[in-house]
């Protein structure tokens, strides 16, 4: 092999791992959202419910208050071997169950890709914005919205054709960007695929890696809230490269 399906082996099989934890994406097996008045959810412990500010628990001990960030990973709720994951999307709050019994997760066998190949590692060049722009998009569930700081624009070729993406910031100086393409929908989630970007070079060079083109969660499964790419990150071409729809 050479080093750079090496490379690629091991992201891949990291990936794998990742999916396959017992506590991760494939082990959900709920996603319950919560009304202003006390109610049982399902046949999780206590009564639960949310305003504004903060989730209220009755009748689990040691939970009473809760305060979820917007956007950010969830809080963390123990109930024997399962964990119910309390997050806040556009305001609204919502109970994710993680269970180690989940009927998907023991189906789950991994993650299918297309046959990494150097044709889809590309070089470009990153133009950024003279100041971050925000950039609102939907999520695969209804009603939901996804703010994302767009720090400017990558050009490269593509399969012979000129192509541009925005990108978007990570704190370590990485880029970050979410894609459709002519497979979405086809052999790959219709609403988008990530990829990671290294932090460009002094002179705006970048490489994009297709063959790391990468699902995110709600590929595996249904109670993920996860965000769709930009309309304008539509690429014409079929990028049959990198993760596609799990099995």
């Amino acid at each position: 092999m050479t080093t750079t399906e090496t490379e690629w082996a091991q992201w891949h099989a990291e990936r794998e791992r990742y999916f396959g934890d017992p506590l991760g994406w494939v082990s959900i097996t709920g996603l319950h959202w919560l009304g202003e008045d006390f109610e049982r959810v399902a046949d999780l412990p206590g009564r639960w419910r949310a305003d504004a500010d903060a989730v209220h628990v009755d009748g689990v001990p040691g939970v009473e208050r809760l305060e979820p960030v917007e956007g950010a990973p969830g809080l963390i709720v123990e109930d024997g071997e399962r964990r119910i994951e309390v997050i806040r999307r556009t305001g609204s709050v919502a109970l994710r169950v993680h269970d180690p019994a989940s009927p998907r997760l023991a189906a789950y066998r991994g993650i299918p890709t297309y046959e990494p190949s150097e044709t889809w590692v590309v070089t470009g060049t990153f133009t950024p914005y003279e100041r971050p722009s925000k950039v609102t998009t939907g999520a695969v569930v209804d009603g939901l919205r996804h703010h994302h700081d767009a720090v400017g624009v990558v050009d490269f070729t593509l399969a012979g054709t000129p192509q541009r993406l925005v990108v978007f910031g990570r704190a370590t100086g990485e880029l970050h960007v979410l894609f459709t393409d002519a497979t979405s929908g086809v052999t790959t989630h219709p609403g988008a695929r990530s990829l990671s970007v290294a932090q460009p070079d002094s002179d705006g060079s970048v490489t994009l890696d297709f063959n790391r083109a990468a699902n995110l969660p709600c590929s595996f499964t249904d109670f993920a809230t996860c965000p769709v790419a930009p309309a304008v990150n539509r690429l014409e071409v079929a990028v049959e490269a990198g993760e596609r729809l799990p099995r």
